[in-house]
Protein backbone atom coordinates (compact mmCIF):
# COMPACT_ATOMS: atom_id res chain seq x y z
CA UNK A 1 0.00 0.00 0.00
CA UNK A 2 1.36 3.38 -0.94
CA UNK A 3 0.84 6.68 0.93
CA UNK A 4 1.20 10.27 -0.20
CA UNK A 5 4.06 12.29 1.27
CA UNK A 6 1.57 14.34 3.28
CA UNK A 7 0.32 11.21 5.04
CA UNK A 8 3.88 9.95 5.61
CA UNK A 9 4.73 13.21 7.39
CA UNK A 10 1.84 12.85 9.82
CA UNK A 11 2.35 11.59 13.37
CA UNK A 12 0.40 8.56 14.63
CA UNK A 13 -2.71 9.24 16.71
CA UNK A 14 -4.24 6.21 18.44
CA UNK A 15 -7.73 5.16 17.49
CA UNK A 16 -10.13 5.14 20.43
CA UNK A 17 -13.48 3.29 20.32
CA UNK A 18 -13.58 0.03 18.38
CA UNK A 19 -16.89 -1.64 19.16
CA UNK A 20 -17.36 -3.31 15.80
CA UNK A 21 -20.51 -3.16 13.67
CA UNK A 22 -23.93 -2.77 15.20
CA UNK A 23 -25.57 -6.17 15.71
CA UNK A 24 -28.42 -7.11 13.38
CA UNK A 25 -31.20 -9.67 13.95
CA UNK A 26 -30.57 -12.94 12.13
CA UNK A 27 -32.65 -16.07 12.63
CA UNK A 28 -33.40 -15.33 16.28
CA UNK A 29 -29.89 -14.09 17.16
CA UNK A 30 -28.13 -10.73 17.28
CA UNK A 31 -25.08 -10.92 15.02
CA UNK A 32 -22.18 -8.54 14.44
CA UNK A 33 -21.65 -9.31 10.78
CA UNK A 34 -18.14 -8.69 9.52
CA UNK A 35 -18.01 -11.10 6.59
CA UNK A 36 -20.46 -12.48 4.08
CA UNK A 37 -20.45 -15.85 5.88
CA UNK A 38 -21.95 -14.07 8.92
CA UNK A 39 -25.19 -13.40 7.03
CA UNK A 40 -28.26 -15.65 7.13
CA UNK A 41 -31.94 -15.03 6.44
CA UNK A 42 -34.97 -15.70 4.28
CA UNK A 43 -36.67 -12.77 2.55
CA UNK A 44 -38.40 -11.42 -0.57
CA UNK A 45 -37.80 -8.46 -2.84
CA UNK A 46 -39.27 -6.82 -5.93
CA UNK A 47 -37.41 -5.65 -9.03
CA UNK A 48 -38.41 -3.89 -12.24
CA UNK A 49 -36.83 -3.55 -15.67
CA UNK A 50 -35.64 -0.30 -17.27
CA UNK A 51 -38.74 0.22 -19.48
CA UNK A 52 -40.85 -0.88 -16.46
CA UNK A 53 -42.92 -3.26 -18.53
CA UNK A 54 -42.27 -6.22 -16.25
CA UNK A 55 -41.55 -7.07 -12.63
CA UNK A 56 -39.84 -9.82 -10.65
CA UNK A 57 -40.46 -11.10 -7.14
CA UNK A 58 -37.34 -12.83 -5.86
CA UNK A 59 -37.23 -14.95 -2.69
CA UNK A 60 -33.90 -16.12 -1.26
CA UNK A 61 -33.06 -18.38 1.68
CA UNK A 62 -29.47 -17.61 2.73
CA UNK A 63 -27.48 -19.71 5.19
CA UNK A 64 -23.98 -18.61 6.23
CA UNK A 65 -23.79 -16.25 3.30
CA UNK A 66 -24.70 -18.91 0.70
CA UNK A 67 -27.93 -18.87 -1.31
CA UNK A 68 -29.43 -22.30 -0.57
CA UNK A 69 -32.88 -21.68 -2.04
CA UNK A 70 -34.26 -19.31 -4.67
CA UNK A 71 -37.77 -18.64 -5.94
CA UNK A 72 -38.05 -16.42 -9.01
CA UNK A 73 -41.52 -15.17 -10.00
CA UNK A 74 -42.03 -12.83 -12.96
CA UNK A 75 -44.91 -11.06 -14.67
CA UNK A 76 -45.47 -8.83 -17.68
CA UNK A 77 -42.62 -9.87 -19.98
CA UNK A 78 -42.07 -13.15 -21.83
CA UNK A 79 -38.31 -12.56 -22.07
CA UNK A 80 -38.13 -12.07 -18.33
CA UNK A 81 -39.78 -15.44 -17.77
CA UNK A 82 -37.04 -17.19 -19.73
CA UNK A 83 -34.42 -15.12 -17.92
CA UNK A 84 -35.89 -16.35 -14.64
CA UNK A 85 -35.22 -19.92 -15.72
CA UNK A 86 -31.54 -19.06 -16.15
CA UNK A 87 -31.42 -17.06 -12.91
CA UNK A 88 -32.77 -20.00 -10.93
CA UNK A 89 -29.74 -22.02 -12.01
CA UNK A 90 -27.28 -19.16 -11.56
CA UNK A 91 -28.26 -18.06 -8.04
CA UNK A 92 -28.08 -21.23 -5.99
CA UNK A 93 -24.73 -21.95 -4.37
CA UNK A 94 -23.43 -18.39 -4.75
CA UNK A 95 -22.70 -16.04 -1.89
CA UNK A 96 -25.03 -13.06 -1.76
CA UNK A 97 -22.10 -10.84 -2.73
CA UNK A 98 -21.38 -13.00 -5.79
CA UNK A 99 -25.06 -12.93 -6.72
CA UNK A 100 -25.18 -9.14 -6.36
CA UNK A 101 -22.32 -8.84 -8.83
CA UNK A 102 -23.57 -11.50 -11.26
CA UNK A 103 -25.52 -10.73 -14.42
CA UNK A 104 -28.88 -12.39 -13.77
CA UNK A 105 -29.86 -11.81 -17.43
CA UNK A 106 -32.81 -9.48 -16.80
CA UNK A 107 -32.93 -5.92 -15.39
CA UNK A 108 -35.86 -6.78 -13.13
CA UNK A 109 -34.15 -9.82 -11.60
CA UNK A 110 -30.92 -7.86 -11.09
CA UNK A 111 -32.88 -5.07 -9.40
CA UNK A 112 -34.68 -7.57 -7.18
CA UNK A 113 -31.30 -9.04 -6.18
CA UNK A 114 -30.09 -5.58 -5.22
CA UNK A 115 -33.14 -4.95 -3.06
CA UNK A 116 -32.80 -8.35 -1.36
CA UNK A 117 -29.10 -7.78 -0.68
CA UNK A 118 -29.93 -4.59 1.20
CA UNK A 119 -32.65 -6.27 3.25
CA UNK A 120 -30.48 -9.26 4.13
CA UNK A 121 -27.30 -7.41 5.14
CA UNK A 122 -29.29 -4.93 7.24
CA UNK A 123 -31.12 -7.73 9.06
CA UNK A 124 -34.54 -6.85 7.65
CA UNK A 125 -35.48 -10.41 6.71
CA UNK A 126 -38.67 -12.38 7.13
CA UNK A 127 -36.80 -14.78 9.42
CA UNK A 128 -34.94 -12.12 11.48
CA UNK A 129 -36.59 -13.18 14.73
CA UNK A 130 -37.26 -16.86 13.90
CA UNK A 131 -34.93 -19.08 15.93
CA UNK A 132 -32.91 -21.19 13.52
CA UNK A 133 -34.43 -19.39 10.55
CA UNK A 134 -36.67 -21.03 7.98
CA UNK A 135 -36.07 -24.49 6.54
CA UNK A 136 -34.82 -24.90 3.00
CA UNK A 137 -38.09 -25.35 1.14
CA UNK A 138 -39.91 -22.46 2.83
CA UNK A 139 -39.91 -20.57 -0.46
CA UNK A 140 -41.65 -23.47 -2.17
CA UNK A 141 -44.33 -23.52 0.51
CA UNK A 142 -45.16 -19.90 -0.34
CA UNK A 143 -46.61 -21.15 -3.61
CA UNK A 144 -49.22 -23.29 -1.88
CA UNK A 145 -50.99 -26.33 -3.32
CA UNK A 146 -50.22 -26.94 -6.98
CA UNK A 147 -47.00 -24.89 -6.70
CA UNK A 148 -48.32 -21.98 -8.74
CA UNK A 149 -47.66 -18.28 -8.19
CA UNK A 150 -50.56 -16.10 -7.11
CA UNK A 151 -51.29 -13.64 -9.89
CA UNK A 152 -53.86 -10.89 -10.04
CA UNK A 153 -54.90 -9.72 -13.52
CA UNK A 154 -57.59 -7.08 -13.95
CA UNK A 155 -58.52 -5.05 -17.01
CA UNK A 156 -60.81 -2.03 -17.22
CA UNK A 157 -61.94 0.72 -19.59
CA UNK A 158 -63.93 3.83 -18.84
CA UNK A 159 -66.42 2.84 -21.53
CA UNK A 160 -67.04 -0.77 -20.48
CA UNK A 161 -65.87 -1.01 -16.87
CA UNK A 162 -63.73 -3.65 -15.09
CA UNK A 163 -63.01 -7.27 -15.95
CA UNK A 164 -61.53 -9.72 -13.42
CA UNK A 165 -59.28 -12.12 -15.36
CA UNK A 166 -57.27 -13.86 -12.66
CA UNK A 167 -57.51 -13.69 -8.88
CA UNK A 168 -55.53 -15.27 -6.05
CA UNK A 169 -57.75 -18.37 -6.29
CA UNK A 170 -57.08 -18.83 -9.98
CA UNK A 171 -58.29 -18.22 -13.55
CA UNK A 172 -61.61 -16.35 -13.59
CA UNK A 173 -64.18 -17.97 -15.87
CA UNK A 174 -67.23 -15.85 -15.06
CA UNK A 175 -67.95 -12.55 -13.35
CA UNK A 176 -71.22 -12.19 -11.45
CA UNK A 177 -73.17 -8.93 -11.80
CA UNK A 178 -75.86 -7.64 -9.44
CA UNK A 179 -78.99 -5.63 -10.26
CA UNK A 180 -76.85 -2.50 -10.69
CA UNK A 181 -74.54 -4.28 -13.15
CA UNK A 182 -71.72 -4.16 -10.58
CA UNK A 183 -69.43 -7.14 -9.97
CA UNK A 184 -70.58 -9.00 -6.87
CA UNK A 185 -68.62 -12.24 -7.25
CA UNK A 186 -66.73 -14.48 -9.63
CA UNK A 187 -66.18 -18.08 -10.63
CA UNK A 188 -62.62 -19.40 -10.85
CA UNK A 189 -60.57 -22.47 -11.72
CA UNK A 190 -57.57 -23.31 -9.53
CA UNK A 191 -55.17 -24.50 -12.25
CA UNK A 192 -52.53 -25.80 -9.85
CA UNK A 193 -54.93 -28.20 -8.15
CA UNK A 194 -56.58 -29.16 -11.44
CA UNK A 195 -53.30 -30.12 -13.08
CA UNK A 196 -52.24 -32.14 -10.04
CA UNK A 197 -55.49 -34.13 -10.09
CA UNK A 198 -55.10 -34.78 -13.81
CA UNK A 199 -51.54 -36.01 -13.23
CA UNK A 200 -52.88 -38.27 -10.48
CA UNK A 201 -55.20 -39.95 -13.01
CA UNK A 202 -58.45 -38.00 -12.73
CA UNK A 203 -60.20 -37.17 -15.99
CA UNK A 204 -59.78 -33.61 -17.22
CA UNK A 205 -63.55 -33.04 -17.04
CA UNK A 206 -63.79 -34.19 -13.42
CA UNK A 207 -60.64 -32.29 -12.44
CA UNK A 208 -62.01 -29.09 -13.99
CA UNK A 209 -65.28 -29.50 -12.12
CA UNK A 210 -63.53 -30.21 -8.81
CA UNK A 211 -61.14 -27.26 -9.21
CA UNK A 212 -63.94 -24.81 -9.97
CA UNK A 213 -65.21 -22.59 -7.20
CA UNK A 214 -66.78 -19.19 -6.66
CA UNK A 215 -66.42 -16.18 -4.40
CA UNK A 216 -68.72 -13.44 -3.18
CA UNK A 217 -72.46 -13.29 -3.93
CA UNK A 218 -71.96 -15.40 -7.03
CA UNK A 219 -75.06 -17.57 -6.64
CA UNK A 220 -77.37 -14.58 -6.13
CA UNK A 221 -76.21 -12.63 -9.20
CA UNK A 222 -78.63 -11.23 -11.75
CA UNK A 223 -76.28 -11.84 -14.64
CA UNK A 224 -73.06 -13.71 -15.48
CA UNK A 225 -70.47 -12.67 -18.07
CA UNK A 226 -67.31 -14.18 -19.52
CA UNK A 227 -64.72 -11.47 -18.76
CA UNK A 228 -62.73 -12.42 -21.85
CA UNK A 229 -65.62 -12.24 -24.31
CA UNK A 230 -68.55 -10.22 -22.95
Amino acid sequence: MEYTQDVKNMCVVAKGPNHGPAPIPEEGKWVQSREIKDISGMTHGIGWCAPQQGACKLSLNVKNGIIEEALVETIGCSGMTHSAAMASEILIGKTILEALNTDLVCDAINTAMRELFLQIVYGRTQSAFSEGGLLIGAGLEDLGKGLRSQVGTMYATKAKGPRYLEMAEGYVTRCALDEDNEICGYEFVHFGKMMQWIKDGMSAEDALKKATGHYGRFENAKKYIDPRKD
